[in-house]
């Protein structure tokens, strides 16, 4: 077979509009490209789309991708500039995808046994994710020994993922007439030592593994009025964390805790605590299919710096990693993009581990 234009397959899948919860388009597709252009065994649940061999072989490694995209923002059609394509999904994550087709089409004869994933809802709230149906319906088809995300890594393995929590702080005040605020207490300026603790946060950066971590906290919504002549009696603040995989939910929770001191005083009514939370994952480098996918780069791995779908597999015992096409700093922007180089260096990456 000819070698395969990535920047073309890639172009064809962003111009299949796939917004989360109406990706079935974009699933149909796929499962077609799969029965027509292979010999896998191909399953769909809803519109998540699974592929697998079966032949016996040691080990499966799963290849897993999302379907859908955030919302346009005037970029739903691709456009090709020289080895570069512009459009919505390209790097988040349609160039991943095309890689994975290509793969399932060209590798015959893997060395390891294969399950390909294309899976819907990523986007959006955990509880609509389509590895969390298929881990209810079929849990089968999520089972490997390894997993490979194709997130955008800029086509260097990024290891692991952050954990991604959001807490709530109330502050507790007492009404009043603007016109004498000394009568009452206001609960929104009693946010103000809250807010200077939050932003004088300096972040950890543990190194785990040989990637370095690099935490956030970032208040991220305020609420607290009455009315326009009332002096408020309670205001809502919310915290967004991102914290290393050295760390549980728990403990994480705890260090927030402590960095607000008696900012947060919940012996006065005040109250603070974690309205959700996804764990971190560690860096699982150490599996012999993830070693070898470093390798096969030829690039150092780094940590990386967000939430992906690698900590549903670490929870559920499978060591994963993140490895695709795409720069994820351009991720859901208008200016979206992915270069033809990438998309070549992660097949060819991905072909030589699987047939090595």
């Amino acid at each position: 077979m000819n070698t395969p234009d990535l920047l073309l397959r890639t172009a064809e899948l962003v111009d299949i509009a796939s917004v989360s919860h109406h990706e079935s388009a974009l699933a149909d597709h796929v499962e077609t490209f799969l029965r027509e252009h292979t010999s896998l065994e191909v399953r769909r649940v809803g519109d998540n789309v699974v592929a697998r061999t079966a032949l016996g072989q040691g080990q499966r490694l799963l290849l897993a991708g999302h379907l859908d995209t955030v919302p346009p923002n005037g970029n739903d059609r691709s456009r090709i500039d020289g080895d570069t394509l512009w459009g919505l999904g390209s790097a988040d994550m349609k160039g991943g995808l095309a890689v994975m087709l290509e793969l399932a089409r060209r590798v015959t004869e893997p060395t390891v046994d294969l399950s390909f994933v294309f899976y819907v809802c990523e986007e959006v709230e955990q509880e609509h994710n389509g590895l969390v149906q298929l881990l209810r319906d079929e849990p089968d088809l999520v089972a490997a020994d390894a997993a490979i995300l194709g997130e955008p890594t800029g086509a260097v393995v990024e290891a692991g993922c952050q954990g991604t929590a959001r807490f709530e702080v109330l502050m507790t005040g007492e009404r009043a007439h603007t016109a004498r605020p000394w009568m009452g207490r206001n609960a929104v300026h009693r946010l103000g030592p809250v807010l200077e603790r939050a932003a004088a946060y300096e972040p950890r950066e543990p190194e785990i593994d040989g990637c370095q971590f690099k935490e956030s906290l970032q208040a991220v919504a305020v609420e607290g009025f009455v009315a326009y002549n009332v002096v408020p009696d309670r205001a809502r603040l919310v915290l967004n964390h991102r914290f290393a995989p050295d760390r549980t939910p728990e403990t994480a929770m705890a260090a927030v805790r402590e960095l607000l001191g008696d900012a947060v005083d919940e012996k006065a009514g005040d109250g603070f605590s974690m309205l959700d939370c996804s764990a971190a994952a560690s860096p699982s480098l150490d599996h012999p299919l993830l070693k070898e996918l470093v390798a096969s780069t030829g690039q150092a791995p780094k940590a990386k710096l967000g939430w992906t779908d690698v900590s549903f597999f670490s929870a559920h015992g499978v060591p994963a990693t993140n490895f695709g096409p795409g720069d994820p700093n351009v991720a859901h922007s208008a200016g979206e993009r992915v270069p033809r180089e990438q998309l070549d260096a992660c097949y060819s990456a991905l072909e030589k581990l699987l047939t090595s």
